[in-house]
């Protein structure tokens, strides 16, 4: 994102900039979304399982029971 939206967010919660930051699917019990998250603020999914979130269809194949298999086309 730009340096604008970099300082918009308020110095005490401002995340590192140096560091990668990743769109993921996100839900909560309200809502599916995209995020836009710093590295230092995930956190480990407890529950480990496939999630519902209606955009995992377009970026991966399935669930193998483990982890998301990514379709072919997203590998290039």
């Amino acid at each position: 994102n730009s340096d604008e939206w970099y300082e918009s967010i308020p110095e005490p919660i401002r995340p590192i900039k140096n560091q990668p930051f990743y769109h993921l699917f996100a839900e909560n019990a309200e809502s599916s979304y995209i995020a836009y998250v710093s590295q230092q603020n995930l956190l480990s999914d407890r529950e480990q399982g496939p999630v519902s979130h209606p955009g995992i269809g377009a970026v991966f194949e399935g669930w193998d029971g483990n982890q998301y298999q990514l379709k072919r086309l997203m590998r290039q």
